[in-house]
């Protein structure tokens, strides 16, 4: 899965998990903070697929606004099958609801997404390292508990396709 449907945060939650990134970096721990050519923001991903084309998408939830500013705590941290560290965000029903209602207009508009992102198995979370090497799982863990928990308010939206190196502001 290249792409997604990606919420951005408030610039004071953005900065704080990039001074994670950094953290994570002198300990050795690959973050995404250079991935994408440095271009890679802190999100929460609301749904994901191999491809999305960011007009069908634009289509999809005309008249319904992607970007709420939804208050999200991160009061987590958790692992991924293949040492994908994340910052988990706590399940609240204004976000579940959010999710769930971008899922439902997408899938109605026929777009096919990623069955890990359908309502009731999505784990919203923050991506902060891809995959951690063995014997740093443990500092990488500390790390993250360190700088929790994280309030944020969502600012902003985009179809990001990191394959094609496209990012379209919804």
């Amino acid at each position: 899965m290249v792409a997604a449907l990606e919420l951005y945060l408030d610039h004071i939650a953005e900065r704080r998990v990039r001074v994670l990134w950094e953290a994570l970096e002198r300990e050795g721990v690959q973050s995404m903070r250079d991935l994408l050519g440095g271009r890679h923001r802190p999100h929460l991903s609301l749904a994901v697929a191999d491809e999305l084309d960011a007009a069908a998408v634009k289509e999809a939830l005309d008249g319904y606004d992607p970007a709420p500013p939804l208050r999200v705590q991160f009061l987590f941290t958790g692992w991924f099958v293949g040492r994908v560290l994340w910052l988990g965000a706590a399940p609240s029903v204004a976000l579940l609801a959010h999710q769930a209602e971008v899922w439902r207009r997408l899938s109605v508009a026929g777009i096919p997404l990623s069955e890990k992102y359908t309502p009731g198995a999505w784990v919203p979370h923050c991506t902060v390292s891809m995959r951690v090497a063995r014997p740093l799982v443990t500092e990488a863990t500390r790390r993250c508990l360190e700088v929790l928990p994280i309030t944020a308010t969502v600012r902003a939206a985009a179809v990001a396709d990191h394959a094609r190196d496209r990012y379209d502001r919804l």
